[in-house]
């Protein structure tokens, strides 16, 4: 990858994404957004601008799907590719179910860029969850945030409340409270939002109360328009045909003639997901009511891909039921062709087409629609179009002159419309016409693509177009973030605070002397007992600058420098079996443990007063054991006991750091005194003991990887950089 050119991440999360033959239309997460997010990382890519996109979304490993939605990587064009991250398990998961492991996805995501060569110019978020996973990664290397929404929660609930679902059925299926507050934090950090028509920044954006001063750019999306060709172009003469038209052609013509008692009256065609905000129910309808319009023209209806209709989600079972019950109550027997599945990569532009070649009509009856790529492509085929007249099809029809916007909630008004295009040729060939010149003149992706970049060097000149001089100054003065930071570092030193890194004044100004002058390949942290706040005062107190890593509360928190940006994983990781009321309540029966006042409690930790004796500590491990609830106990200095989840301590934490950015164990040392932090010096690390230790240390002489100093303090941390070869004499 070259160096001065862009390198930039797009995120779609929910992982049904492949380049070869994309399944759109399979369920609620194969629509048009697949498309939209493959040909923009194929066109960015194609840019000189570019150097390498990287399209990340979730790997899914089952029997139940494609195996090409199992491979890590897959290529998309020379300079874009799929990038594939495990997170929630191996199996598929709707993206609604996806949110509670958001956090192993940026993990890991995190640990992929450490492989890299180079971090991320720009990190750019699909749909709310990845958007929110952007957002979070852009956090952690100081980059450019940019969200594209395609649909917004607050859009989505009102009408869902407006098909009498309850509050309480939207949230616990559409998890509608989690996408909107994080919906409302995207948008207050995005640095740019790209919308496909203005309606969307004024009637979806509009609703949040995050929207105002924000930067957006009415950016539409494009079509590959070699794939989407006009029905009249001369590679659609018969004998110039390769046989795979030829068969796709047939396969799509007996299908509908399966339907069709008269075939050869032209056609009108929808194309959609069996979702009830499409509305199909609406057009059904408007066909059903108007037997001059049953007269001149066939109905098609393509809503997804289906096998067994008992086996979708209730929604889509829904509507598909509504559409055969329709049927049977017009009578549109030989009229409506419903078939069951279609090829998009294949079979949809040689649908457009022939359904052209009749003189029929593209219909997008949806109640609201946000943009409508099926509109472009079909007009790019020379189809004219009805639309709705909410949301994106204003701006193609003011475009291209295409087609009639009409009231969707009016049947008759569709109808109407319908009928004007198929009687009056004159009228279809001006919209036929125009729409293969407005498309190719406004949606194609070349277009697209360039003037993305003219937002991007609009509103990030100090990143993406810094002078050479400039860059060196912030090479001198700037400290970066703590993702790019930490990534681009391969050895790591964590050490405790009271008696290992404090003790010798002297020693220890040394030792971040040198971890200033090793900082390129050497980062650091401290791990603590001490909550943040404490923590913050203890390095205040003793001139400690801020480190690259702050594990505090005794494992349960992990913070990082500069600016004490809070570890989200790490508390969604130990958050397992942790039930804190339940050990509250259980252990409020022992009479000889004092709660703590309220500052010693967090999260994570609850912590009491004990004066051990008697066996008390062994009786309060029984005690939680009795009742099944598992969590770490921790004793410290004769009188502090924490309760902490099962995956907390010090030792763990230090474990999910070295995971989540790759740190070889060889290349981290844990400096300690007291033996109370035994697990964190009894592991695959390099462990360090100071000489001034305590608490049963000596009882660690002579395990593997473990070095006892001759020098206390800092000294001795010292000591042990240079033994284990963290610094160089």
């Amino acid at each position: 990858m070259e160096p001065n050119k862009l390198y930039i991440l797009l995120f779609s999360i929910h992982g049904l994404i492949r380049a070869d033959s994309p399944e759109l239309g399979v369920d609620a997460d194969t629509g048009g957004q697949i498309k939209y997010v493959l040909e923009l990382a194929k066109a960015l890519g194609e840019l000189d601008e570019v150097g390498q996109v990287d399209l990340f979304t979730r790997r899914i490993e089952s029997k139940a799907i494609a195996p090409e939605y199992g491979a890590p990587f897959e290529e998309i064009s020379e300079k874009a590719r799929i990038v594939r991250i495990r997170c929630g398990g191996k199996k598929y998961i709707r993206k609604e179910l996806l949110w509670p492991h958001m956090e192993e996805f940026i993990d890991n995501t995190i640990r992929y860029l450490k492989s890299q060569d180079r971090t991320p110019d720009l990190f750019h978020g699909h749909y709310a969850d990845a958007g929110y996973v952007a957002m979070e990664l852009a956090s952690a290397f100081d980059a450019p945030l940019v969200f594209t929404g395609h649909s917004m929660g607050r859009n989505k609930k009102a009408k869902l409340v407006a098909d009498a679902l309850s509050e309480k059925r939207i949230d616990e299926h559409y998890k509608m409270s989690t996408r909107i507050a994080r919906e409302e934090e995207i948008i207050n950090k995005a640095n740019l939002i790209i919308t496909s028509t203005q309606q969307e920044i004024d009637k979806q954006y509009g609703l949040y109360d995050n929207h105002q001063g924000k930067t957006y750019a009415v950016v539409p999306p494009g079509i590959d328009l070699e794939v989407f060709y006009p029905y009249y172009d001369p590679q659609l003469d018969s004998e110039l045909l390769s046989e795979e038209v030829k068969q796709i052609r047939l396969t799509l013509i007996n299908e509908l003639n399966r339907f069709w008692a008269k075939p050869e009256k032209p056609f009108i065609l929808a194309l959609c997901r069996p979702d009830e905000r499409k509305n199909i129910t609406g057009l059904i309808e408007a066909y059903g009511n108007d037997k001059e319009l049953q007269a001149i023209a066939n109905l098609a209806i393509f809503a997804g891909i289906r096998s067994n209709i008992k086996e979708m989600e209730e929604n889509e079972q829904a509507v598909l039921t509504d559409m055969l019950l329709q049927m049977d109550t017009y009578d549109l027997y030989g009229k409506l062709a419903i078939p069951k599945k279609h090829d998009f990569a294949t079979e949809v532009p040689e649908l457009y087409r022939l359904c052209a070649e009749t003189h029929g009509a593209f219909v997008n009856p949806a109640l609201v629609e946000p943009f409508g790529l099926t509109l472009i492509e079909a007009s790019a085929c020379g189809l004219p179009i009805v639309a709705t007249n909410d949301g994106g099809p204003r701006d193609i029809v003011e475009n291209c002159d295409n087609g009639f916007l009409v009231d969707v909630a009016d049947t008759e008004e569709i109808a109407a419309a319908l009928r004007r295009l198929l009687v009056d040729r004159e009228v279809w060939e001006k919209c036929s016409n125009n729409a293969i010149n407005g498309v190719r003149k406004h949606y194609s992706w070349h277009a697209h693509c360039k003037k993305y970049l003219e937002h991007l060097y609009m509103m990030f000149p100090d990143r993406l177009e810094e002078e050479a001089e400039e860059q060196s100054i912030r090479r001198r003065t700037y400290r970066p973030p703590f993702g790019k930071r930490l990534t681009n570092v391969n050895r790591l030193l964590i050490t405790g605070i009271d008696d290992t890194l404090v003790g010798d004044d002297d020693s220890m100004q040394h030792l971040f002397n040198l971890l200033e002058d090793f900082k390129q390949d050497l980062a650091w942290g401290v791990a603590t007992g001490r909550s943040l706040e404490m923590t913050i005062e203890a390095m205040t107190e003793h001139d400690i600058p801020t480190p690259d890593i702050l594990i505090c509360s005794v494992g349960t928190e992990i913070y990082y420098g500069p600016d004490f940006r809070m570890d989200k994983g790490w508390y969604n990781y130990i958050d397992y079996q942790w039930r804190p009321e339940e050990i509250k309540d259980v252990l409020a029966e022992l009479d000889f443990l004092i709660f703590q006042e309220a500052e010693g409690q967090r999260k994570y930790k609850i912590s009491y007063y004990l004066e051990e004796k008697d066996g008390r500590l062994q009786q309060i491990k029984d005690t939680l054991e009795s009742h099944r609830l598992r969590c770490n106990v921790n004793y410290s200095r004769g009188q502090f006991l924490d309760i902490l989840p099962i995956r907390a301590s010090k030792g763990k934490a230090i474990s999910y750091i070295r995971y989540k950015y790759e740190f070889s164990p060889r290349y981290v040392m844990v400096a300690e005194d007291s033996g109370v932090n035994e697990d964190m010096i009894v592991s695959r690390n390099r462990g360090l003991v100071v000489a001034n230790y305590r608490d049963g240390m000596e009882l660690l002489k002579g395990k593997r990887n473990i070095y006892f100093s001759s020098e206390s303090y800092a000294a001795g941390i010292i000591d042990g950089l240079y033994q284990y070869g963290f610094l160089q004499q």
